[in-house]
């Protein structure tokens, strides 16, 4: 079984879906990090401790990634596949994930 048919199983998509969740993945990791100068220079300056700037990136990029990830696959017709995730992802934040029980 290639890669590709693993991610359609396990994703539930066909091959299209599969080519368009990578893309939009790719999309907004590159428009994260297209983001990451202008944004962290307008925050800190030069003197600013390297791990204060770290924490502050974790924070603010890490909701920006979700936002632009969530916008490309909606663009690319794979709102729901990056909804639920994020839905997901909530839940598990949040402390309310669904536990299986043995």
């Amino acid at each position: 079984m290639t890669i590709v048919e693993r991610m359609k199983s396990r994703w539930g998509v066909g091959p299209g879906g599969v080519i368009a969740i990578l893309v939009a993945f790719s999309l907004a990791g590159m428009t994260t990090l297209r983001l990451k100068g202008p944004v962290m220079g307008l925050m800190f300056s030069d003197a600013t401790p390297g791990w204060l700037q770290w924490a502050i990136y974790l924070v603010v990029m890490l909701p920006i990634y979700q936002v632009l990830l969530l916008g490309y696959g909606t663009l690319l017709g794979q709102f729901d596949f990056f909804w639920s995730k994020m839905k997901a992802i909530g839940r598990l934040l949040s402390g309310r994930a669904v536990r299986t029980s043995s």
